[in-house]
């Protein structure tokens, strides 16, 4: 009797199609394999090295409002072309793709909700939408989110995570956001209505320059790169090795320019725990 045996190859393919795409991530910190639904059980860290992988606005407010208690805002607010900017790709056309891509019509999304059962004015920056920047739209979301919080006299959050600074797309009308910002956050101040701002990775450039800097209270996730300008710009830039861990969490806190580093996992009991002491009963 002849057996016939299937081509190795042939065999190898079969065994690589019933292995559906997604189920594994790499740890970029570890290079650690990590099963998919495992890492989304753990608030997507990486249960080796405690690596905070990177969240979608969602994922965020899935993660820190009360269940069913967000009320989006200003959703009809979208960026336009001040500038009619024209570099080697049409800003007009950027904003479609990213839209696209991402689901969301800019870097930010606000409105209220509740942590524990306790009001808040909640904002999360996206760094999927061109790297979480401030154009003009992601800066009146940001002051009118202020606004409201002055008048309910409800706490600020603000969640970021923004890579890009402002925005060279729209120019100085994009740069004037930072002054927009930090001017709505000095009258909640004056006014003592607390703003708790929690920096994740990355919260860079004009972003921490003027909102995400001006907290009450600055939360930061464990390894979340904070700062200015990058730590490859400025080694080159100076000509000199930095020091270790530069720019993250961990070094800003040692050099008190956060007050907390808190891990995924605990943030929204710490936040919680802050409004108490802030929030009058």
């Amino acid at each position: 009797m002849r057996i016939f045996k299937k081509p190795f190859g042939d065999s190898r393919r079969h065994r690589r199609k019933e292995i559906p795409d997604g189920l594994w991530n790499k740890c970029p910190q570890c290079s650690h394999l990590i099963f998919r639904k495992a890492l989304d059980e753990n608030l997507k860290v990486c249960a080796k090295c405690g690596y905070h992988f990177t969240l979608t606005c969602w994922e965020r407010l899935d993660m820190i409002a009360d269940e069913g208690s967000f009320i989006e805002l200003d959703t009809r607010l979208e960026p336009c072309d001040p500038l009619k900017f024209e570099g080697q790709k049409k800003y007009v056309s950027k904003l479609a793709e990213e839209q696209k891509k991402t689901g969301l019509k800019e870097a930010v999304i606000t409105g209220q909700a509740k942590i524990n059962k306790v009001d808040i004015a909640l904002g999360i920056t996206d760094s999927r939408f061109i790297m979480g920047s401030m154009g003009s739209v992601v800066g009146e979301k940001i002051v009118r989110l202020t606004e409201l919080a002055l008048k309910k006299r409800w706490p600020l959050v603000i969640i970021s995570g923004s890579g890009g600074g402002a925005r060279m797309y729209e120019g100085m009308l994009s740069l004037m956001q930072m002054a927009k910002t930090s001017g709505a956050l000095e009258l909640l101040k004056e006014n003592n209505v607390p703003f708790v701002s929690v920096l994740t990775h990355p919260t860079m450039a004009g972003v921490m320059a003027s909102f995400a800097g001006l907290g009450d209270v600055t939360i930061a996730e464990p390894g979340a790169l904070i700062g200015f300008t990058g730590p490859r710009v400025i080694k080159q830039t100076i000509k000199q090795d930095l020091p270790k861990g530069f720019q993250t969490s961990e070094f800003n806190l040692e050099h008190g320019m956060v007050d907390l580093v808190v891990p995924r996992k605990e943030l929204k009991d710490t936040i919680s725990k802050i409004l108490c002491y802030l929030v009058p009963a």
